[in-house]
């Protein structure tokens, strides 16, 4: 895809896994087969407080990432929920940890996290940027559906109006059949290796999604263009009150079809210096897609 002035592979990844070796239903290998065979070009392994030996699995064709779901104390009685991707294998958790020392620790060992989940835990947006180091949030998480908190747009958005640089990923948090292929995270980079993919999600190159793909994201001269899959809504979402409706779907009159967009351009010249945008868009379905911020 066209992703901000490179043109980029796109590799299809879920990045919230629990096997067996800590509460899920699956064995590693099942695991590694049913996204295999879903199409997945990377999965990684996310168990709580464990890293699994990802190097001696078969990864079917994808990459295999390491990583861990790690659980710090956290304020109110709360633990955080901090995934931790490029990991090393033999990484430790310590239950001592507050949330800033496990930062610490997994910046240390050459790790990236996000935080899982902020609504679903109970975590004001301010709670979410009092951790230093942090990639990002999951803005979906497949898993959380059930008591009705599986968005955090709304925390994502509060943190990028305080000016923090947040990316945010979709992911499954599979823990059972119910949470297979709900949300992922399109990473745009040069290769498949782990190195590389683990390079993009440092770097924000990448899209989360529950369906929707982006095929063109820019932003040149004060425009921002993007072009996607057929949706029925597409939106820039910006500071405080400001936002810009790129399209919404309307029924035609006589058949009562939708009318479908694949593409928004957005002069976005009248936004102040230091503001943000990012798109949001959604197919027929119901299912999004989320870009990372753009900081202008």
């Amino acid at each position: 895809m066209h992703f901000f002035g490179t043109e980029l592979q796109s590799y299809k990844v879920n990045l919230h896994t629990h096997s067996k070796s800590s509460d899920g239903v699956f064995q590693p290998d099942e695991l590694i087969q049913r996204y295999s065979q879903a199409g997945y070009d990377a999965l990684a392994f996310t168990d709580h407080r464990f890293a699994n030996p990802v190097s001696s699995y078969d990864g079917k064709g994808m990459t295999l990432i390491s990583g861990m779901e790690v659980h710090p104390q956290a304020m109110r009685g709360i633990l955080w929920h901090m995934l931790a991707l490029g990991l090393p294998e033999d990484f430790k958790h310590d239950d001592s940890w507050s949330g800033q020392q496990a930062a610490v620790a997994i910046l240390e060992a050459g790790g990236i996290f996000f935080i899982a989940h902020p609504y679903w835990c109970g975590f004001t947006s301010s709670e979410v940027m009092s951790i230093q180091g942090s990639a990002g949030i999951e803005v979906f998480n497949a898993a959380c559906r059930y008591p009705g908190k599986g968005y955090s747009m709304q925390t994502w958005d509060e943190c990028l109006d305080h000016g923090r640089r947040y990316s945010a990923i979709a992911v499954d948090d599979v823990h059972g059949h119910d949470q297979l292929f709900k949300g992922h995270t399109m990473i745009c980079a040069r290769d498949k290796g782990p190195e590389s993919l683990l390079k993009a999600l440092a770097e924000g190159s990448f899209y989360a999604s529950q369906g929707p793909q982006f095929t063109h994201l820019s932003y040149e001269n004060q425009v921002f263009k993007a072009k996607f899959s057929p949706c029925a809504e597409a939106i820039l979402i910006s500071n405080r009150h400001n936002g810009f409706l790129g399209k919404l779907a309307e029924a035609d009159e006589q058949s009562g079809k939708l009318e479908l967009c694949e593409e928004i351009s957005i002069d976005l010249s009248k936004l102040p210096a230091g503001f943000y945008v990012r798109c949001q868009i959604r197919d027929s379905e119901g299912r999004y897609a989320w870009s990372n911020p753009v900081f202008l």
